[in-house]
């Protein structure tokens, strides 16, 4: 017998506002499927007012709310039973984070949970994400948001220790990162990796996505770290307008796609790694993921 169900996720980042809408489709003859049946992205960058002012602007509080209105309707006409709205770094260290988090509810009826780096990278990584690790093989895990990146180290396929730093694409943008803050990290990739030959790299994030789809390999090919840093390089050579108009990339992609490259290169360098594999995952598909299992174990204790 085949049972589809509906959840959704909301995923508030630094750069962009997602709502994610899966079906999953529960089968007694296979394993659980998800699959994605629509996928909105509005171009919020929340990071540029919470990293630079400390606060969320009135502007953006009032697309925030008009936003979480149009995907309260949206859940609304596409049948989803269960939903979780998840905000990270920028509402994390606004002032007025938690006001606005309020003001929401009030609105919209939409409840946002503000969730710090540690529950960010244990969400995505309850994804997909162990099947594709291999437990004869060591991997770094590299998250790259607008406001913070997560690293992670697998080793016979568990996590052996993984830290947040306050590195994202909007903040290098904003020229908000020290050396000191550089010198930190590949002082703890380089210390967490060295006695591993052979680490590959696990990329997400939405700009690590848009570099493997312009590479046009298929998926679950990895890329090299030759290729990344000719890629780097090139996007550099481009102007901002360039990189819109000949590439095609969104206005609030074609700016952080160059820090987020540097991310990766840099995590690539101080690891020795020289593959980086890009699984189509993030914190949208671990929200959904987590939703269900929590459904599920109702049903079983029920």
């Amino acid at each position: 017998m085949l049972k589809i169900r509906k959840f959704a996720a909301i995923d508030i980042g630094s750069n962009a506002i997602r709502l994610l809408i899966n079906n999953v489709i529960e089968s007694e003859s296979r394993e659980t499927q998800f699959k994605k049946s629509s996928l909105v992205r509005v171009p919020v960058r929340l990071g540029q007012d919470s990293f630079t002012v400390g606060e969320i602007s009135e502007q953006n509080c009032d697309r925030m709310v008009d936003a979480m209105k149009s995907f309260k309707l949206l859940m609304k006409v596409h049948g989803v039973e269960k939903y979780m709205a998840c905000a990270t770094s920028a509402m994390r260290e606004a002032n007025n984070g938690n006001e606005l988090v309020e003001i929401i509810k009030k609105k919209t009826g939409i409840e946002i949970e503000i969730i710090d780096g540690k529950k960010e990278a244990a969400i995505i990584t309850s994804t997909d994400l162990h099947d594709l690790i291999q437990k004869d093989k060591t991997y770094l895990y590299v998250d790259v948001g607008g406001g913070s990146t997560e690293f992670t180290i697998f080793y016979n396929g568990k996590i052996l220790t993984s830290k947040s730093y306050k590195v994202g694409t909007v903040r290098l943008l904003n020229e908000m990162i020290t050396q000191e803050v550089w010198n930190d990290i590949e002082k703890w990739i380089k210390s967490n990796t060295k006695k591993f030959k052979d680490i590959e790299i696990i990329g997400s994030g939405g700009n690590i996505n848009k570099l493997f789809k312009m590479s046009g390999r298929k998926p679950g090919k990895p890329l090299s770290y030759i290729y990344l840093n000719a890629q780097y390089q090139f996007l550099k050579e481009l102007s901002y307008e360039d990189r819109i108009s000949e590439l095609g990339l969104n206005q609030d992609r074609a700016d952080v796609i160059i820090p987020a490259s540097r991310i990766y290169l840099n995590a690539s360098k101080w690891s020795g790694a020289k593959k980086i594999h890009v699984p189509k995952i993030g914190l949208s598909d671990g929200i959904i993921k987590l939703l269900y299992n929590i459904e599920k174990e109702k049903t079983n204790i029920i």
